[in-house]
């Protein structure tokens, strides 16, 4: 059984409902704080990022490890979206929720069926800190016993660290439609920025995550809170629903976001996964070339993995 000093801690915010719960935070370990960044984080300073499938995405910074929008349905398996909707997945997941390492925190943008799964339900560690909505933090609270749940106001954090490495997430704006009566009959959802850097130090990386949103003014915001960012993962696919609603970007939305954002580099995800998902990962490319953002995408299919560094102008790998 691990020590306290293993485990994540996470401090309650005060604008935060619902703050990840459990035993005091230990004290200061101060050999930790002794110690340099490279023997904490690694002389290259590195986030690594698995593509499972979806928006399903596993990101590991030294010793810490996050994961995002659990979906763990099998191809030809239905997600639930509400409503008497169905999807059949299309894909397979990279990765089935026992082959996951330990996990420090989970960043969920919404709770919808192709993002918080029966599959992720019933097999994650209801112990393990869960970042959200406060619609979702209620219902996973309430009805489904994960107990450490925080529903996050927008522009409000939340503090993740383990092992002398921290991760800081910010609640960003997010809408799932653009119309305020179809936005009104689905899950509020929310973007995020993950800041991640030594304990109790500045940040060393940024990461944006879009959340299902689609295009709009608000998200303009975000650069006057964020003026840069390392990588933006975008989630698209135009998800399309009966009527034609389109409630995701779509490739042009997604390129027009980037061009807002300006990141240094992009990785697009939520695209190929699901039946209602119509806009294809092609759309995306063609316009962000015709941007000029051609050169700043990260190419990195489902299942692979990728890195970037908090170096500036590093070229991202995929094995």
């Amino acid at each position: 059984m691990p020590s306290p000093e293993d485990k994540p801690t996470a401090p309650p915010h005060p604008a935060a409902e619902g703050p990840p719960t459990g035993e005091d935070t230990p004290a200061a370990d101060t050999t930790v704080a002794r110690t340099t960044v490279a023997e904490i984080i690694g002389d290259d300073d590195t986030l690594d990022i698995h593509f499972i499938g979806n928006a399903t995405v596993l990101l590991t910074y030294g010793p810490l490890t996050l994961l995002t929008d659990p979906n763990f349905l099998h191809r030809g398996q239905y997600a639930h979206l509400g409503y008497g909707l169905l999807s059949r997945r299309l894909t397979e997941p990279a990765l089935d929720v026992p082959e996951l390492p330990r996990l420090d925190g989970i960043v969920l943008s919404h709770l919808h069926g192709d993002h918080w799964d029966r599959r992720a339900r019933r097999h994650l560690d209801h112990t393990v800190p869960i970042l959200t909505t406060r619609h979702a933090a209620r219902r996973l609270k309430v009805l489904h016993g994960f107990q450490r749940t925080a529903g996050l106001h927008t522009w409000t954090s939340l503090t993740l660290e383990r092992g002398g490495a921290q991760v800081t997430v910010t609640a960003l704006p997010g809408r799932h439609a653009g119309h305020p009566a179809l936005r009104a009959l689905l899950p509020p959802v929310m973007g995020s920025m993950l800041e991640f850097g030594p304990a109790g130090g500045p940040p060393r990386l940024r990461l944006y995550l879009s959340g299902d949103t689609v295009l709009h003014d608000g998200l303009d915001e975000i650069t006057r809170h964020f003026p840069s960012a390392d990588l933006a993962v975008l989630h698209l696919g135009g998800t399309t629903l009966p009527g034609g609603f389109v409630v995701t970007m779509d490739g042009a939305q997604g390129a027009e976001l980037a061009r807002r954002l300006r990141p240094r580099l992009i990785l697009p995800v939520h695209y190929a996964d699901y039946t209602v998902m119509r806009s294809p990962l092609s759309a995306f490319l063609a316009e962000a070339d015709r941007l000029g953002l051609g050169d700043r995408v990260v190419h990195c299919p489902h299942g692979h993995r990728t890195r970037i560094t908090a170096t500036p102008g590093a070229t991202p790998t995929v094995p």
